[in-house]
């Protein structure tokens, strides 16, 4: 089992994945809408989640910039990126994000990634 938060603006979206890392045997101990409240959230946290699922395209604070930050406080960190806009990919890499799954994602593959990302921290 993996704790995770979720962020992404489209409350949908965190809804589904919610329920699917729920099904898949995963807590979900945090949500977020944007990349300013998943820092908050993160800093409030206890205890603090293994891996953060990070859109990039988020009012605010885009995902990049909250993994920066993030991985400031948290070096070690596990971020995710999982958004649309396949044209960040590298730029969240760069920002610190240890994989990107382009939406729509499969859930097979997100628990694939979740369990080798942690895994390998």
């Amino acid at each position: 089992m993996v704790s995770v938060m979720i962020v992404d603006d489209d409350q949908f979206l965190r809804k589904v994945l919610n329920r699917i890392l729920t099904i898949g045997g995963h807590k979900v101990v945090s949500q977020a809408s944007n990349g300013a409240e998943a820092i908050s959230n993160y800093l409030q946290s206890e205890p603090k989640p293994e891996v953060i699922l990070m859109d990039h395209r988020m009012p605010v604070m885009n995902g990049s910039e909250a993994t920066k930050k993030l991985k400031e406080i948290n070096p070690n960190l596990v971020v995710i990126f999982i958004s649309a806009d396949d044209t960040v990919k590298a730029e969240a890499l760069s920002s610190g994000a240890v994989a990107f799954l382009t939406k729509p994602i499969r859930s097979a593959d997100l628990f694939s990634i979740l369990e080798t990302s942690v895994a390998a921290a």
